[in-house]
C-alpha cells in the first residue's frame, strides 16, 4: 500500500517545511519578503528545511526560520507545498506565510546572506521557479476579503 509518504519506487519522501517570510519595511512602510543566500548552492530560496524525526511540520518549518535568519516568525495560512527530486529522492517541502516579528541575522555555515525584497523583486531573484509561485500564493493570504 502506498503512503503520501512514499514514492512509487519505495524510496521514502525526504519532508521539509518552510516560511515564506514577510515584514512591513521600516523604512518605506511596503511589505517585504525575506530570501536566504546558500553558498553550497549559491540560490536565493526560502528558509526551509529538512524535519527532524517525528517534528511538526509547521513547528519544523518556525525552528528553520529561526535557525536561517535569526527572527522569530509568526504563522499564518499554510501555502502550497512543494514537490521535487533533490539528490534523487523525492521531496515535499510544505510552507506557511509568517510575519517576522523580531529578531537579528547573523551569517552562519549554511546562510551566509538574507535580503529583504518586495515582492516582485524577490519573485526575479528566486533561484527556483516554483519558489517564485510562492510569492502569489502569500499575496492572496494577505489581501483583506472583499
Amino acid at each position: 500500500m502506498s503512503t503520501p509518504d512514499s514514492a512509487k519506487n519505495g524510496t521514502l519522501t525526504v519532508q521539509a517545511a518552510g516560511c515564506v517570510l514577510w515584514r512591513v519595511s521600516p523604512v518605506t512602510g511596503k511589505l517585504e519578503l525575506c530570501l536566504v543566500h546558500r553558498p553550497k548552492y549559491d540560490d536565493w530560496s526560502w528558509p526551509k528545511g529538512k524535519l527532524k524525526r517525528g517534528e511538526d511540520p509547521l513547528s519544523g518549518a518556525l525552528r528553520e526560520v529561526a535557525e536561517e535568519t535569526g527572527h522569530t516568525a509568526v504563522p499564518a495560512a499554510e501555502l502550497p507545498s512543494a514537490h521535487y527530486v533533490a539528490h534523487g529522492r523525492p521531496k515535499r517541502v510544505r510552507y506557511w506565510a509568517a510575519e517576522a516579528v523580531s529578531g537579528a541575522f547573523t551569517p552562519n555555515d549554511e546562510v551566509d546572506r538574507i535580503l529583504w525584497l518586495p515582492p516582485d523583486a524577490a519573485r526575479s531573484l528566486l533561484t527556483e521557479d516554483r519558489d517564485a509561485e510562492l510569492v502569489d500564493a502569500l499575496l492572496a493570504t494577505l489581501r483583506p476579503a472583499e
